[in-house]
């Protein structure tokens, strides 16, 4: 979940160092609200399920409905922050992610909530490219001579960690505040809306008068030599993001449904671990060697997809967390270990296009078995889906770690 954008922006004549060391702050915060606005109506799904009866497979439609926009966003829009300036996408991302809010408010039937899903989906699909590089550039005027690859990290950090956020500032607020399903989305368009008037006040990065171009969509390519690594790489990404949207969409429904617990903390809580694990390790273990980090990616995928497996044979929370955390920290470290193969099997010209279509395989792994777990749970009952799933995504990992590993 890291920015496709590589094309190095023209910077302005700067205002002082001061105001982009503020800007970075203002920038980071709003990044961080927005992607944590995303996942907020993770542990409210089972509330919707109950009110308007409706079933998991309903859920990961309305789940999907998020990733197809973040697809269609980041094709047609996750670029032009280049030549159209960081602040003014960065804007429009905030306000349309503000929008999504007013849909979940005033329209939350399931019509709405697909409208609503889709739409913020449009919004981070635009935000993730250019807050990232937003952040880099203003990092780079406020601490000139700072390695770039620190701002990269905060970006990632601020990205995954606003998505585990989420989940457990939406579980709390529901929990123990009135209207569950209304209360996370007031608070949350509140802060956004006061992180869109502080944007207003951020430098602008990009010399848009010298970067006018024509528009066309981010071009998704990858060189003839290059695609057996690409492929691998793709697959890798893919089976890390399912992990992902598996919990993203459907912990709620496991933890409901096949544990019989209630309170919405307790999934906004498993949701937390699982993604804010993924997180962690990528901070954690940045400098180990990129060998060694895959090889740690795939060992820790295949050990927790197994204790997820164990859960549909023996339902216990303290398994789904332990195997959700583990499985999460494998994720962020095969996720990151794909890009970086992927980056490196590209020619210079073209990095930000292979780049590109790691991005949309990667969402596409979010949405595509995610569908496929809704449509099974219409026919079979969640222990048999949830031991089918992880045993398949382990075997995907395997597949796509060995000839990743080759390429290393």
């Amino acid at each position: 979940m890291t920015s496709m954008s590589t094309v190095s922006a023209h910077t302005t004549a700067a205002p002082s160092r001061a105001a982009h060391h503020t800007g970075f702050w203002i920038v980071a915060g709003a990044f961080l609200f927005s992607m944590a606005f995303t996942t907020v109506p993770t542990p409210l799904y089972p509330i919707y399920e109950q009110r308007d009866g409706f079933g998991g497979f309903v859920v990961t439609l309305v789940f999907a409905a998020y990733a197809v926009g973040v697809m269609a966003a980041l094709y047609l829009a996750g670029h032009v922050s280049d030549w159209l300036g960081r602040r003014r996408l960065l804007i429009a991302s905030v306000a349309i992610e503000a929008i999504a809010a007013v849909l979940f408010l005033v329209w939350n039937a399931l019509p709405g909530l697909l409208t609503a899903r889709f739409v913020s989906g449009i919004g981070v699909g635009t935000l993730t490219a250019t807050a990232t590089a937003y952040l880099a550039e203003l990092r780079a005027v406020s601490h000139p001579g700072e390695p770039r690859a620190k701002a990269a990290t905060a970006a990632t950090v601020i990205n995954t960690g606003g998505l585990a956020l989420g989940p457990l500032i939406g579980g709390l607020l529901a929990q123990f505040l009135p209207a569950p399903v209304v209360t996370p989305f007031a608070v949350f368009l509140v802060l956004l809306v006061v992180a869109l008037g502080l944007v207003l006040f951020v430098p602008e990065t990009v010399d848009v008068a010298g970067s006018r171009r024509r528009y066309a969509p981010q071009r998704v390519s990858v060189p003839a030599e290059a695609r057996a690594t690409f492929a691998a790489a793709a697959i890798g990404a893919a089976a890390a993001f399912s992990v992902l949207g598996f919990f993203t969409a459907l912990t709620a429904s496991i933890v409901v449904g096949l544990l019989h617990l209630g309170g919405h903390l307790v999934a906004g809580a498993v949701v937390f671990g699982v993604v804010g694990a993924s997180a962690t390790s990528q901070f954690a273990l940045a400098r180990v060697e990129g060998r060694r980090k895959l090889q740690l990616g795939v060992a820790l995928m295949v050990i927790g997809l197994a204790l997820v497996a164990m859960v549909g044979l023996a339902p216990s929370l303290a398994l789904l967390i332990v195997g959700g955390v583990i499985a999460g920290s494998g994720v962020g470290l095969v996720f990151t270990s794909s890009i970086g193969v992927a980056a490196a099997s590209a020619r210079p010209d073209n990095r930000g296009e292979v780049l590109a279509g790691m991005f949309l395989a990667a969402y596409a792994g979010l949405t595509v078995p995610v569908i496929a777990v809704g449509v099974a749970l219409a026919f079979f009952p969640i222990p048999n889906v949830l031991v089918v799933f992880a045993l398949v995504v382990l075997v995907i990992v395997v597949l796509a770690g060995v000839p990743l590993l080759r390429r290393r």
